[in-house]
């Protein structure tokens, strides 16, 4: 069948406001900064065909947990973000004081459009993106390590992450619709992972873990 002809890659765009998270206001590159949200912390973000405008529920989750673990710990902690879409949660990290991010995911798209958004938001000094699948091209340990995709996964990850955990670091999973929440906790379990902290939305769950 035909369909009208019409600009798919952009008309998305008049769904995008501007919204706030706490303390956080994020906002596509083409809105104008309004007078009353000067002096919160900014992130501008274009992301272009990749996932993540900050919306959905299991990115507004994750960075909720970022805000309690990078604020809460003594020192500025080193992120590794798997799966990293349009850099938000990298970014998000990196103003929230992270000082050494690293990000990665399989869509070579993703991982330039990350680039650009963390240069446009000026912490492009403190996050190197690569492409990868999960962490195969990762080197060193985290302090807090972040990924938002999806249940299996999830689960596929949880048997390889802890090697790069640093000791009393925190692991903080989103994107499980509340069906496989329970899959997720088992291969936790059996990874050696305690769930410090549950977090929901909508039937999507967010989990923050340690190893035991």
């Amino acid at each position: 069948s035909e369909t009208e002809d019409i600009d798919w890659q952009n008309n998305w765009k008049e769904f995008f406001k501007a919204f706030t998270i706490d303390d956080i206001l994020i906002k596509p590159t083409w809105e104008e900064l309004k007078e009353e949200d000067k002096g919160r912390i900014l992130i501008e973000i274009d992301p272009g065909v990749s996932f993540g405008t900050g919306k959905h529920e299991t990115t507004q989750l994750c960075i909720k947990q970022l805000i309690k673990y990078i604020e809460g710990a003594k020192e500025a902690p080193t992120v590794l973000d798997v799966g990293c879409g349009s850099g938000i949660l990298a970014i998000t990290a990196a103003l929230l004081g992270a000082q050494e991010i690293k990000g990665c995911d399989i869509d070579e798209v993703a991982v330039k459009v990350a680039g650009e958004n963390a240069q446009l938001n000026g912490v492009s000094d403190r996050i190197a993106f690569h492409r990868g699948d999960l962490t195969s091209q990762v080197e060193g340990s985290f302090q807090l390590i972040c990924a938002n995709i999806v249940a299996d996964v999830i689960i596929r990850l949880s048997e390889d992450v802890g090697k790069y955990l640093a000791e009393g670091g925190t692991f903080i999973t989103s994107g499980i619709i509340d069906t496989r929440e329970q899959d997720v906790l088992d291969a936790l379990e059996k990874n050696g992972f305690e769930v410090i902290e549950r977090r929901s939305s909508s039937g999507w769950v967010a989990l923050a873990c340690r190893a035991k």
